[in-house]
């Protein structure tokens, strides 16, 4: 169907409301083309979009039908599945909260049991009440850091991580199946505003209001994974720190954790209250500088060290911290990842604990540093594809085998899990450790920067770099698949001076070495491209699994830091170049 004959399907609907036909009866062509061309993609992590009219946008139409379409899926497995249910959880943007009384109401309709979240509450408590309600799946609305024009439908499977592969594939076959218009709701009267503090209360014969109670369950399982009681109650009072939950889900539940530990937290007041306009910053990203401003203003006026951001849905949090000549510098996701492995690691070996099968987890696009760390610990580390449901597998794996003892798991994106209670990204329970980390070494007479600049001198400086080229229009995507194939293609021997050791072709599952030997990656398939560089250097590159992004990733090591970051750019330098 071309995108002309789908926008007048659309506006002949006797369902849209005066406003959705005024919007659509305003697009220009060019909007038309881009809201209607295809569906919106449904893959792993859901979809994500733009909120406006039409099948390739974020709206109530689009929602409801991928909502449907989980529904049959769930319907399929059995009742079994159907009386376990499904939990809704939101964050702050915008149209969030009715999307999620929206998708209750067609689960309600098709007689699915559904937990519904009183109020706005981040990813990590939704994917922990997946597993503590024992639901066949979950959905969290959210667009995660991405601009306020964004929202997004995540979906867990029953173990609390993103639905597999596998199960996504039939998801979607339901969905397409699945009309636009003339789906069931449940006629109930309920909305995001009445059923605020319902916690345990049915709103119909399908929904169930969850909230404190859950919360409690989710706040008792993580304060166990605390590591240093002690140097939290010496220090927790005396240290400061500033926090921003950067108008989003963060709030309430980094507080009352930090609050209960005793740890003395200042929050941003301007950012302390949901607003999904997000007007305080530029976006709602705490990787970014600016986003951490007004955080680095009220620790300069208070005297703090370190400002912890949390982006909207609360699974990635972002680090200033102050450098050995006092001025703050912004973590990347690779340092932090590694500061928190070193510490739990450190102070499980310290007091005796540290498993001799323990293991950590990484993606293939993080720093090998936390390799090198992992090493001096006698921890072993595994690397997975991108997508935090593949850290999800590696637990679920050894809960089952009891072959390794999972002990953390971290993205470059700055995302982290410490704990099995959830299984995906928590960065309410980084925000703790952190916290608790500077009360550790406050007692030791350290910085956290001191110890990042230790790690570097015991093990190399490694230095990270990344770059995205985004791809608009109807042919984005078939520009991406080219400019893929056309690099899949090519014959790598050096880059800048740096012999290439072997080539990962995840499409194919190979690696090719130097001599033209190949051999299995043993990772799932996916459209990315690995080169492996001498001295352990690395260049990767691979499309977005959630935009029109094509990423590109370079990673280098030096006995310097100059030396390190210098290399990192000229490998990306030299790849974006074969991009253009």
């Amino acid at each position: 169907m071309d995108f002309k004959t789908a926008y007048e399907e659309w506006l002949v609907s006797s369902e849209l409301t005066t406003e959705e036909r005024d919007r659509l009866l305003a697009m220009s062509e060019e909007e038309k083309k881009e809201s209607f061309w295809c569906p919106l993609e449904f893959g792993t992590a859901g979809m994500r979009g733009v909120l406006d009219m039409g099948p390739n946008r974020m709206n109530r139409f689009t929602v409801r039908r991928a909502t449907k379409g989980l529904a049959d899926y769930i319907l399929s497995l059995g009742s079994d599945a159907a009386e376990r249910g499904v939990v809704i959880a939101y964050d702050t943007r915008r149209f969030s909260a009715e999307f999620a009384v929206l998708s209750a109401k067609v689960l309600s309709a098709a007689g699915i049991k559904t937990y519904l979240y009183e109020n706005v509450r981040p990813v990590p408590m939704c994917s922990f009440a997946v597993r503590y309600e024992g639901a066949e799946a979950g959905i969290m609305i959210t667009a995660s850091h991405n601009p306020k024009i964004y929202n997004g439908y995540k979906v867990y499977g029953s173990d609390g991580a993103q639905m597999s592969p596998e199960a996504t594939d039939k998801v979607v076959e339901f969905i397409s199946k699945t009309p636009y218009f003339g789906i069931k709701e449940a006629d109930s009267a309920f909305d995001a505003a009445s059923v605020k503090g319902l916690d345990g209360k049915a709103v119909d014969d399908f929904v169930t209001v969850i909230g404190a109670g859950v919360d409690k369950e989710y706040f008792a399982r993580i304060e166990k994974l605390g590591l240093s009681p002690d140097a939290v109650k010496k220090y927790g009072k005396k240290v400061r720190i500033v926090y921003t939950p950067v108008h989003g889900t963060g709030y309430m539940p980094v507080t009352t954790v930090l609050g209960r530990m005793g740890i003395n937290v200042t929050v941003v007041p301007e950012q302390a209250v949901p607003d999904c306009e997000f007007s305080t910053v530029r976006v709602p990203n705490p990787e970014e500088a600016d986003t951490l401003k007004m955080g680095v203003a009220l620790a300069d006026e208070i005297g703090s060290d370190v400002v912890i951001g949390t982006d909207p849905d609360a699974d990635r949090m972002g680090v200033a911290i102050r450098d050995d000549k006092g001025k703050f510098v912004l973590l990347n996701g690779n340092q932090i990842g590694v500061l928190l492995a070193d510490y739990i690691m450190r102070r499980k070996s310290e007091d005796g604990v540290l498993p001799a099968n323990g293991a950590i987890v990484k993606t293939i696009v993080s720093t090998e540093l936390a390799r090198k760390v992992a090493d001096s610990y006698g921890v072993k580390t595994f690397d997975v594809l991108t997508g935090f449901k593949f850290i999800g597998e590696k637990i679920k794996e050894w809960e089952t085998s009891g072959e390794y003892v999972y002990l953390f798991g971290f993205e470059e994106s700055y995302g982290s899990l410490v704990g099995t209670h959830a299984r995906d990204k928590d960065a309410v329970v980084a925000a703790m450790l952190f916290a608790e980390m500077i009360c550790y070494y406050d007692g030791k007479g350290k910085s956290v920067y001191s110890v990042l600049q230790d790690i570097y001198r015991k093990f190399g400086y490694f230095c990270e770099k990344a770059t995205s080229i985004t791809f608009g229009g109807i042919d984005g995507m078939d520009k991406m698949k080219n400019i893929m194939k056309s690099l899949r293609s090519r014959r790598y021997d050096v880059v800048e001076g740096t012999a290439v050791q072997a080539v990962d072709d995840l499409v194919t599952g190979k690696r090719t070495l130097a001599d033209g030997t190949e051999e299995e990656i043993g990772l799932p398939l996916t459209n990315a491209l690995k080169l492996h560089l001498a001295g352990g250097d690395w260049i990767c590159v691979r499309p977005s699994g959630t935009e029109p992004k094509l990423k590109i990733y370079a990673a280098a090591s030096a006995t310097d830091e100059a030396s390190a970051k210098a290399k990192a750019e000229a490998y990306l330098a030299y790849m974006k170049s074969l991009t253009e």
